[in-house]
């Protein structure tokens, strides 16, 4: 089976890149989006500013779900909380052969999405810096690549994640398969939970958060919490792995905010529960202190309900 029909459901930034990508090199692309970023894009395409091109790409973009019933790829970048209603929402449109790629944040959703659907559903760790500057435009800060994997056994994983890295490639986007996705889902994972809230509580890019020590201390002790989760949920990761996985977020995404601060600047519900919270969560089960994770979590949740002029 090819990719012919694909869609991105919920295109925000992400979602723009990647669909905006694969429309660009000439795929049949759908995105399901908000009405009025549909409309805009329709009227007037979109347009992508990345690093290497400026370019308006020819997309099509609808608010109806229920134009995936032709669907054979569905890229899925909705915010993580509205995962389990959304995919009970085009339970009954997708047809069961089409296949499921998740381009989200946190490691909940693949799981969530299973307990709805009989399709395959596959996990994409991300790393991309993007950002939405208006309704149709894309701005691209650094990277764009994915990793993808299978989480479950099927027969037809190891093709279908073959003709997904070849989809991608045709479109100047690096795709692998990891041999290890869960594990590659929980270093992304980290660095989520690393800069994610602190970028938001202080609209800060990565760059300048490093800059300052304070902001470096208060990333090791999330650092250090994360891993120590992670242990008792069975991901081993190395204190220095770790180390360096922040930095190269730092220094490859340099001038991006994060998802949590372009949500709160807008006076959205951001994906906290999903990322700092999740880890809190865990943290009580597990026992495990996680102090630093719970303070950045509060900050958030107080920004979510209280906003400020940004």
């Amino acid at each position: 089976m090819r990719y012919q029909k694909i869609y991105v459901l919920g295109a925000g930034a992400v979602g723009c890149y990647f669909g905006g990508m694969l429309a660009r090199a000439g795929h049949d692309v759908t995105l399901i989006t908000r009405s009025d970023r549909a409309q805009a894009i329709n009227v007037h395409g979109l347009q992508m500013d990345c690093q290497t091109f400026q370019e308006t790409v020819s997309v099509k973009a609808s608010s109806d779900v229920g134009l995936l019933a032709d669907a054979n790829l569905v890229l899925v970048s909705v915010k993580s909380p509205d995962t389990e209603k959304t995919i009970q929402e085009i339970a009954p449109i997708l047809p069961h052969h089409a296949v499921i790629l998740s381009l989200q944040n946190g490691v909940a959703n693949v799981e969530i999405a299973a307990r709805f659907l009989p399709n395959p559903i596959y996990p994409a760790v991300v790393y991309v810096a993007s950002g939405m500057t208006d309704a149709r435009t894309m701005k691209h800060h650094g990277r764009g690549e994915l990793l993808v994997g299978s989480l479950q056994s099927r027969p037809q994983d190891a093709e279908n994640l073959a003709l997904l890295c070849e989809l991608f490639s045709t479109a100047s986007v690096p795709c692998i398969v990891a041999d290890n996705i869960w594990r590659e889902m929980w270093l992304k994972f980290l660095v989520n939970c690393s800069y994610n809230a602190i970028s938001g509580i202080g609209q800060i890019a990565y760059g300048q958060m490093v800059q300052i020590p304070e902001i470096c201390q208060l990333i090791a002790e999330i650092t250090q919490e994360f891993l120590a989760v992670a242990a008792f949920a069975g991901v081993h990761i190395a204190p220095e792995e770790a180390r360096q996985a922040n930095v190269l977020i730092a220094h490859s995404m340099a001038t991006q905010r994060s998802s949590t601060a372009q949500d709160l600047a807008k006076g959205k519900k951001t994906e906290i529960e999903f990322l700092n919270g999740y880890i809190v969560e865990l943290g009580k089960r597990y026992g495990v202190s996680t102090q630093a994770n719970q303070a950045v979590f509060a900050l958030v949740k107080m920004l979510e309900t209280s906003p400020r002029a940004i």
